[in-house]
């Protein structure tokens, strides 16, 4: 079992050296059994115009799932979009494929990650004439003059974006799992020029694997630090971290794993032998809206950083809204 174990990543790594930057939104990853619910979780306050929000996920290392923070990052180039990794229940596994940068907002599985991402699209903000403005719908953003016309709110937009508007099911197909086909616009993406993960998420998906405390087999589910509270810079990767987390999902999940996981809000998980149903109880108001977020960290005086010019082929400055009509989210 550890062999096989071992011959696994040393394949994964093996493929992970030979495919191509520009090929990025491939699959590295395979399970048998799916990832637990998202957690909901306090977005921090965006420190500083031109920061792009980055949304917490379920990754899997050696030990099991672990959690990713959520955290703010730099745009590589202006007009950069994220696209969030996503699972994918495949031939009797679920697959994750990995999440890129590019002008616009690819196929993330229809998954319901908030802050804008409800499943289709984003509706978090827009880049306008090299600045990217915020949707304050979903995001949460300082205050004060330095954001000069960089923020608007638009709902609407929101609730387009939704695919499964009250599920938190981490993954795609198979069963319990959010059921949606790619969108013309999400296939159009595809097309696009992508970029990795930065450097700089590459090291914060690193200091995520290196804590033991976002394993699954140690938090039940349930991460303590679901956000990071910082924005991810050259010298902060994973060290700063919200804690302010809940579940609010009552989904079901099959697995190949045994374990029993108990929350403090009474919430039990129980899982039994192949195949098994792992559920939750929801609360009854808990949202991603930012209606009711508090800050978990006093924003910096804002200023307006220096974003890197495009690529060739990628995003340019003229304005670019990313909310792809249909759908639903929080």
């Amino acid at each position: 079992m550890r062999l096989a174990r071992t011959a696994r990543w040393f394949l994964l790594a093996l493929l992970l050296s030979v495919v191509p930057a520009t090929s990025f939104a491939g699959v590295f990853i395979s399970v048998g059994f799916a990832p637990p619910v998202l957690p909901v979780y306090v977005q921090p306050v965006c420190p500083e115009p031109g920061m792009m929000w980055t949304p917490g996920y379920w990754a899997y290392g050696a030990d099991g799932y672990y959690w990713v923070p959520g955290a703010w990052v730099p745009s590589p180039y202006v007009g950069a979009l994220w696209t969030p990794g996503y699972w994918g229940f495949e031939g009797g596994h679920y697959l994750f494929h990995d999440g890129y940068w590019g002008p616009h907002i690819g196929y993330y599985g229809g998954v319901n990650y908030g802050f804008g991402y409800g499943g289709i699209g984003f509706a978090g903000g827009m880049w306008r004439g090299g600045f990217f403005s915020y949707n304050t719908a979903v995001m949460h953003v300082g205050v004060g003059g330095g954001w000069g016309g960089h923020v608007y709110e638009d709902r609407v937009v929101v609730e387009r974006g939704y695919v499964a508007r009250d599920s938190h099911v981490a993954y795609a197909g198979g069963p319990g799992g959010i059921h949606h086909d790619p969108s013309p616009e999400e296939r159009v993406a595809e097309h696009d020029q992508h970029r990795p993960p930065s450097e700089i998420q590459q090291h914060h998906v690193e200091a995520a694997r290196l804590d033991k405390t976002n394993y699954v087999k140690n938090n039940g589910g349930h991460p303590t630090n679901a956000a990071v509270s910082r924005p991810l810079t050259p010298s902060h990767t994973a060290t700063s971290h919200t804690s302010e987390t809940t579940h609010t999902s009552s989904t079901t999940h099959t697995s190949t794993v045994a374990s029993t996981h108990t929350n403090t809000a009474g919430a039990t998980h129980a899982n039994t032998t192949t195949p098994h149903a792992m559920t939750t109880r929801p609360a009854a108001s808990a949202s991603h809206s930012m209606s009711t977020a508090r800050p978990v960290a006093a924003p910096r005086a804002p200023t307006a950083p220096k974003v890197p010019a495009a690529p060739k082929g990628g995003a340019g400055s003229a304005p670019q809204p990313h909310s792809n009509p249909g759908g639903h989210h929080k």
